[in-house]
């Protein structure tokens, strides 16, 4: 069986990287970092269909798969782009439609709503944070909330249940982080009203497992920057009289990268694949995924920024967007030593 990608799944990912080489360069990213205005790319993003990607026909979408949002994902990882796409396309979409929310589906696909998670505490407790519902509301501490500040929420209690919250009825703060790319803040919830979604724990399941493959994604086309940025500056930056791509050393250090990073393609795409196709394999598949993106793109981000000398440390070049981006989407929603313990607890290999 020869596993690659269609047409319409190349041209997918063809016109959004198109798209984000124009309105999503460096300079944008720097903007961004700076005044957290994500609306210019946010509408060109929506013009172009994204907000709609995991959304059924029925409901005003064009209802494709997994792997198509995981091309995007990997598309906006390359240019470090702010935009809501971790809970708004991907996460979201996927579980209102198994619910049958067809009056949230139809906003979320014309892009007029956004959707953040806050559900970090299903993964690992903090001693400072944690939420517990009674009587249709919730109380307590959500922190690591992604997209901030969205318009809605989907908050994770102690009872793995879901909500949706209004960010307006809750307190917010943003919360800072190393990665300025992607805003992240935090939902204090007193006796905040809020919608339950489900009940079901299959359901929060599914919903990291999704979002955690989308972050593999973002951080294979993370790494694949720096590699690329690596390679051309060792073919222009000359020590010696000779371009420092000649040194064995420096080739060896673009090879190793490339050796180590170009296997994880096909991981993240069978991992989104499995998300849809694959059911029974989905939850260790994305367990994997991400727990070996994370360390891969960590030693990309290393390798690359060594590459570059002094160089790599500047502002100048911007790598250091990248790098952080790697580094925070390692620790959002399981590092890898947790992600492969829980996968060893779903195979009963441990207690």
């Amino acid at each position: 069986m020869e596993f690659g990608l269609s047409e319409e799944q190349t041209l997918l990912q063809d016109s959004v990287s198109g798209f984000l080489a124009e309105h999503a360069n460096l300079d944008a990213v720097r903007r961004f970092a700076d005044d957290g205005d994500d609306s210019a790319i946010w509408a060109g993003l929506s013009e172009l269909g994204i907000p709609a990607l995991l959304v059924p026909e029925a409901a005003g979408g064009v209802g494709l798969t997994c792997l198509d949002a995981a091309l995007v994902a990997e598309a906006l990882g390359y240019r470090a782009a702010p935009s809501p796409f971790l809970g708004t396309v991907a996460a979201a979409p996927r579980l209102l439609a198994r619910l049958g929310r067809e009056d949230l589906l139809g906003e979320i696909a014309t892009g007029s709503l956004r959707i953040g998670l806050a559900v970090g505490e299903a993964v690992g407790a903090r001693a400072d944070a944690g939420v517990r519902a009674a009587a249709g509301k919730l109380h307590g501490k959500a922190l690591f909330a992604s997209d901030f500040p969205a318009a809605k929420y989907l908050v994770a209690d102690a009872e793995r249940r879901l909500h949706l919250v209004d960010a307006a009825a809750a307190v917010t703060r943003a919360l800072p982080t190393i990665d300025r790319t992607r805003p992240t803040g935090e939902l204090v919830l007193e006796g905040t009203t809020a919608e339950l979604l489900t009940d079901d724990p299959a359901h929060l399941r599914d919903l990291l497992d999704t979002a955690r493959v989308m972050l593999a994604a973002d951080t294979l086309g993370a790494a694949q920057q720096m590699l690329d940025q690596a390679v051309a500056y060792a073919r222009e930056r000359k020590q010696f009289d000779r371009v420092i791509g000649s040194f064995q050393a420096v080739k060896h250090m673009c090879a190793e990268m490339a050796a180590e990073l170009e296997p994880c393609r096909a991981m993240v795409w069978y991992a989104a694949h499995a998300l849809d196709e694959a059911p029974q394999e989905a939850h260790l598949t994305a367990c994997h995924t991400k727990a070996l993106l994370s360390e891969v793109g960590t030693f990309v981000a290393k390798t690359a920024t060594e590459v570059h000398g002094g160089m790599g440390f500047t502002d100048l070049l911007g790598l250091h967007y990248w790098f952080k981006r790697i580094g925070y989407n390692r620790q959002l929603l399981g590092s890898p030593e947790l992600l492969r313990e829980e996968a060893a607890r779903a195979q009963r290999l441990v207690a």
